[in-house]
């Protein structure tokens, strides 16, 4: 074979030469295609709204790769739900494509808490509505204040803002229910629990304020109050009146203590 070619004239010998890188590259090119699947196309299958394991093994099973580009949260959706895919239903893409899905998280997402006491009722609704929140309960409180909100409250606790809640959280309001014309008599609380007495407290429409427990305290829920301000008489003997709305102060023990030994106590020592 050399020595044929080297017999050859040099055109014939550059001739044959370009045949064969031809004919070299043509083997190549249809070798690519095959090992590629060039020409070779898919119609994407429906998925969104499958459950993330059907969908992937419809994908698979026809010749795709799926990434779970992200997770969302939706309410309304079934967890583990596909709801988006990159491409579509229906495009015609190339064999071995990657298909991209976005699923429905299983648990919701924890968010921030908005400041909503000072807000009006209406505006705190909205506000709420916009962070993914509902409304649990609204209660009403004599307050000057009247249809703003007091508090916020969240599992019957008060929630402060930027505290972290899960989305979809149910929160209640204490609305202010403006000042009644009306006084009320001041409460007997001493012998009471701290739970009892601020449960009489706010069905009477008085708010509590400063709260002081003695140094053995250990359970605030379930001391008893001692003293309080206002008392229930006066210093002679009439009953005390107060604006619904208006604050009361409770001191607290660990165990029930007699008021009126207390009350004894401290006269003695005013005059000491």
């Amino acid at each position: 074979m050399f020595k044929f070619l080297a017999r050859q004239p040099f055109w014939i010998n550059l001739l044959i030469a370009f045949v064969l890188l031809f004919l070299l590259g043509y083997l190549f090119f249809k070798s690519l295609n095959w090992l590629t699947n060039h020409g070779a196309y898919l119609k994407v299958p429906a998925v969104k709204g499958k459950k993330v394991d059907e969908g992937i093994k419809l994908l698979e099973t026809q010749g795709f790769e799926v990434v779970i580009q992200d997770s969302v949260y939706f309410e309304s959706v079934p967890k583990y739900t596909i709801i988006k895919q990159l491409p579509e239903a229906d495009a015609t893409v190339k064999a071995n494509r990657t298909v991209f899905i976005t699923i429905n998280r299983a648990v919701p997402p924890l968010i921030d808490m908005p400041k909503l006491e000072g807000l009006s009722f209406r505006y705190a609704l909205d506000k709420l509505e916009k962070n993914h929140l509902k409304l649990k309960d609204t209660i009403y409180r004599p307050d000057f204040m009247k249809g703003s909100v007091l508090e916020q409250q969240y599992n019957a606790v008060r929630i402060n803002a930027g505290a972290k809640v899960p989305w979809g959280s149910k929160i209640t309001l204490i609305i202010g229910g403006g000042l009644q014309a009306a006084p009320v008599l001041v409460p007997d609380l001493e012998g009471l629990t701290f739970a009892e007495a601020k449960q009489l407290l706010e069905a009477k429409g008085i708010s509590l304020a400063a709260v002081i427990p003695m140094t053995t305290v250990k359970d605030t829920a379930n001391a008893f109050v001692y003293k309080q301000n206002p008392e229930r008489l006066d210093f002679d003997n009439e009953p005390v009146y107060i604006q619904p709305g208006q604050t009361m102060d409770i001191w607290l023990s660990p165990t029930s203590l007699d008021p009126d030994s207390l009350r004894k106590k401290d006269n003695q020592d005013l005059f000491q």
